[in-house]
């Protein structure tokens, strides 16, 4: 079993000198819901004036998925990439490491909003370039599983998530945390580390006792 995990919302560290930068390096886990939500409605709005209701639903879908493959990837190749030069340490440990490093911060959880803004923009018109007017529904799932994703991450560490598929979520990512992390990139779900053959090695046991 994973390591006993408590939530403490007040641990943390001091990142930044300039108590502006400081205070802009704590973001509100609710922030991509409020922020991005609206988003998701207007590009709805905007699909619904062009599109059919099983195309708006088909692309969607498609956004989602691809966002829980977004998810994969970074995790696994950016925020788990080990640099090698100091800048570049200090640079991932902004990133990512510091959330290793103090799982239990809860204001460190999700991206500050200069960053997945025009990180969400670049997504918008990459797609645009990929999928043409089918791009409003498509980028409303994949800002959607973003939203999800934000949340789901912030409850593996501090909801108590006692039951069904929030526990074994929970579980899931916790092992991350305290087992190995070089296995359990999806926090969202599971699907791709199957998919890559990264899933821990108590659910590969489970595979290997079931015969698959």
């Amino acid at each position: 079993m994973p390591a006993k995990f408590v939530s403490n919302k007040d641990e943390t560290i001091r990142l930044f000198k300039n108590p502006v930068l400081e205070y802009f390096s704590h973001i509100h886990p609710a922030t991509p819901i409020v922020v991005f939500t609206p988003v998701v409605i207007y590009m709805l709005y905007i699909a619904s004036q062009s599109l059919v209701a099983s195309e708006i639903v088909s692309y969607f879908l498609l956004g989602v998925v691809i966002w829980t493959l977004t998810e994969y990837v970074i995790h696994r190749w950016a925020f788990h990439y080990e640099p090698h030069s100091q800048w570049a340490k200090n640079l991932h440990f902004l990133v990512h490491g510091i959330h290793h490093d103090y799982p239990r911060d809860s204001t460190r959880l999700v991206m500050p909003v200069p960053v997945s803004v025009p990180l969400a923009i670049l997504f918008y018109y990459l797609f645009r370039l990929a999928f043409g007017v089918y791009t409003p529904p498509l980028f409303a799932g994949f800002m959607t599983g973003y939203v999800v994703y934000d949340s789901i991450h912030y409850a593996t560490h501090h909801w108590p998530m006692r039951s069904g598929v929030g526990k074994w979520l929970k579980d899931y990512h916790i092992r991350h945390h305290f087992e190995d992390d070089h296995t359990a990139y999806g926090v969202s779900n599971p699907f791709w580390d199957f998919v890559f053959r990264t899933v821990p090695d108590y659910l590969r046991e489970k595979q290997v006792k079931k015969g698959y």
